[in-house]
């Protein structure tokens, strides 16, 4: 498959990346890729995936917003995405993090306008989030979670340059290429501790090209996370050749 120019390989074939337990994550991004290149919001960014998903799938059966049981949780908690197959199932959370841009794209030449969410450190901060949500949501023989980030504000996946040494508020919750999460994550060095974070998996971030659009701020990149049902492991499940 080709997605913007570049040709895709799928990565391992271990069940912990597939969705449902029977499609690699990575042909439904290209699916996706197809009819959506841009989104409008995240909820359309959760509706096309389970869209494209069913194309590729019909027997996977996709729920929007499903309430979860956690023990010991207080408030109302609820996952963005449940895809059910016949074998395995994979809990979802989105995020679409936008920089601005307006132009005409896909079949339908539909115009979008996208505002800048400006406060990169929240958007850091509300991935791992997801990631910590996962962790325990998919906590369940035959469930694995899956983290899935789309953004076109670079920020989030540039390496910050080596003389780069005063230390952000967010530094903890760094997403970009290359970087690991692991362990406890302190905002602020702990000054905050209501955005501090644990996690029980490693998770080695590698960030996928999804779509190149024309004019500043044009090009679309995706992070996933993966995680295990009863597992401290975590793998990607995406690789691309150029």
């Amino acid at each position: 498959m080709q997605l913007a120019g570049r040709a895709m390989t799928p990565g391992p074939s271990s069940t912990s990346a597939l969705i449902a337990g029977q499609v690699p994550l990575i042909e439904v991004m290209a699916e996706l890729h197809q009819e959506r290149p841009v989104f409008h919001s995240e909820a359309d960014l959760q509706h096309s995936f389970a869209r494209a998903l069913w194309r590729l799938a019909p027997t996977i059966e996709s729920r929007l917003e499903v309430r979860q049981h956690v023990p010991d949780t207080p408030h109302r908690e609820h996952l963005d995405l449940l895809c059910i197959g016949p074998s395995a199932r994979t809990a979802i959370e989105f995020k679409y993090f936008k920089a601005r841009w307006a132009g005409t794209v896909g079949p339908l030449k539909e115009e979008y306008v996208l505002t800048s969410h400006a406060a990169t450190d929240l958007g850091r901060l509300g991935f791992v989030s997801d990631i910590a949500r996962l962790e325990r949501f998919a906590d369940r023989p035959g469930q694995n979670g899956l983290a899935l980030l789309v953004t076109n504000e670079r920020s989030l996946w540039t390496v910050p340059p080596p003389h780069a040494n005063q230390k952000t508020r967010d530094h903890d919750f760094r997403i970009h290429e290359g970087r690991t999460l692991a362990g406890e994550l302190l905002w602020a060095d702990g000054n905050y501790k209501r955005n501090a974070r644990t996690l029980r998996g490693n998770y080695h971030l590698s960030w996928q090209p999804y779509s190149e659009q024309e004019g500043r701020r044009g090009e679309f990149r995706y992070l996933a996370v993966f995680t295990k049902s009863g597992s401290l492991d975590q793998e990607q499940g995406t690789s691309v050749r150029r």
